[in-house]
Order: C-alpha cells, then structure tokens, then sequence
C-alpha cells in the first residue's frame, strides 16, 4: 500500500459529539463536574458545550440513545474522548474536580509525551483528561523515533500542581 502524503500539519480534531441517554445527566458531568460551559441547550434532545467561549468543544445528543445502555464490551465504537489540558495545573484542578466528585479513576498513566487520567462519564463513555509534555522533553531513543511508554503516574503529586 503506497503512503499519501501527510495531512497539513495544523489539522486538529475540533470537536466530539457523544450520544447519552440522559441529557441532564450527562451536563451534570461535562459541565458540573469538569467545568465546561453551556453555550446552547436544543431541548432534552442535546446540548453544545465549551471550554472558554468557544462554539463547542462536545456535543450531547439524545437523539438516538435515550435512555439507552452503555454499548457492550467487545463492539467497536468510540474508546475514549481526550481532552487536553494546557498545563499541568489545569490537568491537577481536574483531578480534584473528579476526585471531589467521587468519580473513580480508571487509570493514570505518564506516557512520556503526556501525563494522563482515564475515567467513565455516567455513559459509560471513556474519557481522558490529560497534558501534554512539551516536545523537548519527549522521550527518543537513540535512533531519533519517538519512544512513548506507560508508567503510573503520580496522583497524589499532580494534586499537589492545583493552583488554588
């Protein structure tokens, strides 16, 4: 298979719309519990919401899942929405947004390029919330390739970033 030429390189994935089965609750979450803004309610049927006045970061929708059960292990579909954090004290505030919430963390993982923390919104969806490294500090082994790895991450130390 021949390679296409790579995709410009500010191409970003602007934004995630999930399918919950509670609206209400699923705002309860995004916007409650992690922060994001309201920017435009259509009803019970979905809602728009950003981080920093943008049109929208996520989409919820009901359209076609209320009051619907989280999909089954072992089908295919969406593994997890990952939301980044521009610093290491924005991610902390968000762990203590999670753990002040009671929500439990699947996992908490340094990549190397980034520190992460995995956890379910009450869909069942996965959701990561994580920072990246700035690029200097990626790890490359001694050929010059990229050269992630997963290590647990130091929770309680990330806590201990949180801007107060």
């Amino acid at each position: 298979m021949s390679q296409s030429p790579a995709v410009d390189a500010g191409t970003r994935i602007g934004h995630v719309h999930l399918k919950v089965a509670d609206l209400d609750r699923a705002l309860g979450f995004y916007c409650g519990v992690l922060g994001f803004e309201l920017m435009q309610r259509m009803g019970s049927g979905a809602a728009f919401i950003s981080a920093g006045g943008y049109h929208h970061h996520i989409g919820l929708n009901t359209w076609e899942s209320k009051g619907g059960s989280p999909p089954p292990p072992g089908t295919t579909g969406l593994y997890h929405t990952a939301i980044l954090y521009p610093t290491r004290a924005a991610l902390a505030d968000a762990l203590h947004r999670v753990v002040t919430a009671g929500i439990a963390l699947d996992g908490a993982s340094d990549h190397g390029v980034s520190e992460a923390l995995y956890l379910r919104d009450p869909d069942e969806n996965g959701v990561e919330l994580y920072r990246d490294r700035p690029k200097e500090q990626w790890p490359f082994g001694s050929d010059g390739k990229l050269s992630m790895f997963t290590k647990r991450l130091d929770v309680e130390a990330l806590l201990r970033e949180r801007e107060a």
